[in-house]
């Protein structure tokens, strides 16, 4: 039964001590440190910590936000650690999921982050339907046909289909559709 701490800044011009102080006074035993973004997919010592703990183990954060960029996020974490019967604490808001308190809090904070989410595509909705009604929604422009002369013209010149996209900036399976529409170059 260890605890076990991740901590985490975004930049490196940003400084993990805080963190690993709060951490070590919580008695955690093993820590793990990264500098990089909230948002990345890919977190070494967050996918290695997850890896390393053990059932009766209990991971340890200063903040929510150090471990989970949302709340999805933090769900499957918790759902991971549960699995493997691991508890999960975050100290500035008295966090443990080892407690009747701290299981209910997890679930509340699961019905806000999904009731956000509902909310925040309720608006976004209501605002495209206005947009629209008042003619000022048109969608998103479409980047590809907007260039299908330009596309047509460097294929004639005989560059490749590849480098007519990047000379151009849109995706290869776009000049392939612009040519095919086109039908007006043959050939390579």
């Amino acid at each position: 039964m260890a605890l076990i701490g991740y901590a985490r800044v975004s930049t490196e011009d940003q400084h993990l001590e805080m963190q690993l102080t709060q951490l070590q006074a919580a008695g955690v035993e093993r820590i793990y440190k990264e500098k990089i973004s909230g948002v990345q997919q890919d977190r070494p010592e967050l996918v290695a910590m997850l890896d390393y703990v053990r059932e009766g183990d209990t991971v340890v954060s200063a903040k929510l936000d150090r471990i989970a960029r949302s709340t999805r996020h933090l769900l499957e974490i918790v759902e991971v650690l549960e699995k493997k019967g691991v508890a999960f604490r975050v100290l500035n808001i008295n966090l443990d999921t080892a407690t009747p308190t701290g299981k209910l809090m997890l679930s509340m904070l699961a019905a806000i982050g999904q009731f956000e989410r509902e909310m925040m595509l309720e608006r976004q909705r209501e605002g495209i339907a206005r947009a629209k009604q008042a003619g000022a929604y048109k969608g998103r422009k479409p980047t590809a046909r907007a260039k299908s002369d330009q596309v047509v013209e460097l294929l004639r010149q005989g560059m490749t289909r590849n480098a007519v996209a990047r000379e151009t900036g849109i995706g290869v399976a776009s000049v392939y559709r612009i040519q095919r529409e086109q039908k007006t170059w043959q050939g390579g």
